[in-house]
């Protein structure tokens, strides 16, 4: 048992630190390219840091436990608003002054909704991952094309250049630390759930889901105690579209990808449920304040005992 715990958490280490190097690499690379800085946030930084949820829902596929693979994700996508937008709101309000904000709270629920039409089916197909995968290129195409504003503070960080060495680096390092703390992470939780007798899917939905939502949680931290707590919203939003877009999408153009009936009947459903909490909170109030985040966190604790 303690050596599945230590396995858990050096998986967890691994892809922690394989993202950040990965993302850092990749953006100094996309900046000797010449990619905008708004393209190379909507691409580089949203896939840089879902590459956890990625290479362990596919590992998870791969290695016939599908169930650690979607609960990754519908988990991640549930402990992103509950829990990491909760814990920023407590720290500092959160403002919804975001450009763009209503339309990417429109393609979260939209994709929400694809989710539970796929869990309602039962199965995830080559076909339809990839017109999910394609869906979420031609969403980027047309944020890129239609959202030409002047540089944010925020994108001025992501111009970076680094030796070309340190560089390569970075990416080979941080790919290197990505797939083996994936496969170190669905081995230890897959023997956990059987130590336990606990179903995969809730191990999925739990461990393996805020585990690979660290450097989402991390970010969002930060940014709270530095009283810039609207970044995190903008993070979660766009984190909740890739994750069932993107890394289910081309998860299931790897491997065919089942839905637990037990996620398709609850779980999704309260993922969208929360989901549209979150925009009809954005829009009657304007703000997610403290007493919101205090409520958003007492949620999630309450949903994690309840799978427990």
């Amino acid at each position: 048992m303690l050596s599945n715990l230590l396995l858990l958490a050096a998986g967890l280490v691994l892809l922690t630190l394989g993202a950040d190097y990965l993302v850092r690499g990749a953006i100094s690379f996309a900046n000797r390219l010449g990619m905008p800085p708004l393209l190379i946030g909507l691409t580089v930084v949203g896939f840089g840091t879902s590459m956890p949820e990625l290479l362990v829902s596919m590992q998870a596929a791969l290695d016939g436990a599908p169930a650690i693979a979607v609960g990754n994700v519908v988990g991640s996508n549930i402990a992103n608003i509950l829990l990491i937008l909760g814990l920023a709101a407590t720290i500092s309000p959160i403002p919804a002054m975001i450009p763009g904000l209503k339309r990417d709270m429109v393609m979260m629920l939209f994709a929400a909704v694809v989710m539970l039409g796929l869990g309602y089916l039962g199965l995830i197909g080559f076909l339809t991952g990839l017109a999910m995968f394609a869906l979420l290129a031609a969403y980027l195409a047309w944020v890129t094309y239609t959202d030409r504003r002047r540089m944010s503070a925020e994108e001025a960080e992501l111009v970076v250049k680094l030796a070309g060495w340190k560089e390569a680096l970075f990416i080979a390092g941080g790919l290197a630390g990505l797939f083996i703390g994936a496969n170190l992470l669905i081995d230890a939780a897959t023997s956990i759930a059987l130590q336990f007798g606990i179903s995969e899917a809730v191990i999925g939905l739990t461990i393996v889901a805020v585990g690979t939502s660290l450097p989402e949680l991390a970010t969002s931290v930060v940014a709270a105690f530095r009283r810039q707590a609207e970044i995190a919203l903008g993070n979660v939003v766009g984190s909740n579209i890739f994750n069932i877009l993107g890394i289910l999408g081309l998860t299931a153009m790897v491997v065919v990808v089942p839905v637990d009936a037990s996620m398709a009947s609850f779980d999704i459903p309260f993922m969208l449920g929360v989901s549209l909490a979150l925009v009809a909170l954005i829009l009657l109030a304007g703000r997610i304040g403290r007493p919101a985040g205090v409520a958003m966190l007492a949620i999630y604790t309450g949903y994690v005992a309840w799978l427990f």
